[in-house]
């Protein structure tokens, strides 16, 4: 099966989990994804994720959390996409909720939350934001 945006397809796949009360999703394996949900891990906004074989293609498993019984994942969504990509500036990075959410950034050091970005004093591409 072939995607024109595997990350985004990652989100939708979470946000559907979210939306029928399911503690688990599981996701194609790539270095990007591994990296975002290594920043979603270090966030506080899921439990974690494993990689599993299945049919001879490698997964993520991903632990979703709740707090509550509501997730704690409120919103997650798609910003720079394939046909149209944002990058941002140190200084103009985005204020997500008033720093109570996140945006999940592609820096020439590596996928990091944007907290982590203005502290590295670098900028990037936007991939996502979430709150």
């Amino acid at each position: 099966m072939s995607f024109s945006d595997p990350l985004g397809d990652m989100l939708t796949r979470i946000r559907n989990a979210l939306m029928r009360g399911k503690s688990k999703c599981q996701t194609p394996a790539s270095n990007l994804r591994g990296r975002v949900l290594d920043v979603l891990v270090s966030e506080g906004y899921i439990r974690g994720y494993a990689a599993i074989e299945k049919d001879g293609f490698k997964n993520f498993e991903i632990e979703l959390k709740y707090f509550e019984g509501a997730p704690v994942i409120q919103e997650i969504q798609r910003v720079s996409k394939p046909g149209r990509r944002v990058y941002s500036s140190v200084k103009s990075l985005p204020q997500i909720r008033n720093g109570l959410g996140i945006a999940i950034l592609s820096t020439p050091k590596g996928v990091m939350s944007d907290d982590v970005a203005r502290k590295e004093n670098v900028g990037g591409e936007i991939l996502c934001q979430v709150s």
